[in-house]
């Protein structure tokens, strides 16, 4: 059962990022994103991302960090590709 909900969790927390991915994507652009809050999000992504893979990795954890990685790669490339900025 634990397994179960560890899983769950880390389905929800890995699709958190994909909506602003996505509509990042589709309009081309981030606007009201801010760079700081993607930059820290970013970072202790990768992080705990490390950590886990030196510790003890698991599965679900391992999914959640590297879609969320993907996610905000996507984003911040729109962020920086935004003309306004």
């Amino acid at each position: 059962m634990v397994e179960v909900i560890g899983w769950i969790g880390a389905l929800f927390l890995a699709i958190c990022a994909a909506p602003q991915a996505y509509k990042s994507y589709v309009e081309k652009k981030t606007e009201g994103v801010s760079i700081t809050f993607l930059s820290l999000w970013y970072l202790g992504e990768v992080l705990t991302l490390i950590y886990i893979c030196f510790t003890s990795v698991q599965i679900p954890l391992v999914i959640n960090y590297v879609f969320n990685i993907l996610c905000l790669t996507v984003i911040i490339y729109y962020w920086r590709k935004d003309d306004k900025r």
